[in-house]
């Protein structure tokens, strides 16, 4: 069975996109996190993440723009390289910012139409009792003595 990935994984996953060099495909990537989450993920489980998704098509466009570059000093590649990676995140999240801007403004829009006013929008998650269905628990947490059973005779 396949191993699921865990937030940290698609943070991880996400972030080797953003600074990927060169070609880049789905078998290349599966590959080459391997190392990253432990175990080699197959296309499909890579492609249900909508961040790892994201950073894919960002990292292939990137591809297709790159240009021949002169070689430069290890220090300045170094910047270079991670000015580019900021960059390719910066643009990532300004896609991610867009896509919930617009999804707020749906919500903003049907909450309208049902009579919603923004006061009943902002008002707190209500508070929730955990311990609702273990009350002989509750008992002994506050102190009180659970009844003694007396043993049966035989």
């Amino acid at each position: 069975m396949a191993k699921h990935l865990t937030k940290d994984d698609i943070r991880a996953i996400a972030d080797q996109l953003l600074s990927w060099e060169g070609a880049l495909s789905w078998e290349l990537l599966c590959d080459k996190v391997a190392g990253l989450v432990g175990k080699r993920p197959t296309r499909q489980s890579l492609y249900t993440h909508l961040e790892i998704k994201r950073a894919f098509t960002q990292a292939k466009k990137k591809a297709s723009e790159e240009v021949v570059r002169i070689p430069a000093p290890s220090s300045l590649k170094i910047a270079g390289d991670r000015i580019a990676r900021l960059e390719s995140e910066i643009q990532a999240l300004k896609t991610e910012n867009s896509q919930l801007l617009e999804k707020f403004l749906t919500w903003q829009y049907n909450a309208s139409i049902a009579g919603l006013h923004e006061s009943q929008l902002n008002r707190p998650l209500p508070v929730i009792d955990r311990e609702r269905s273990d009350a002989p628990v509750r008992t002994r947490l506050k102190g009180v003595k659970p009844k003694a059973v007396k043993p049966q005779k035989s």
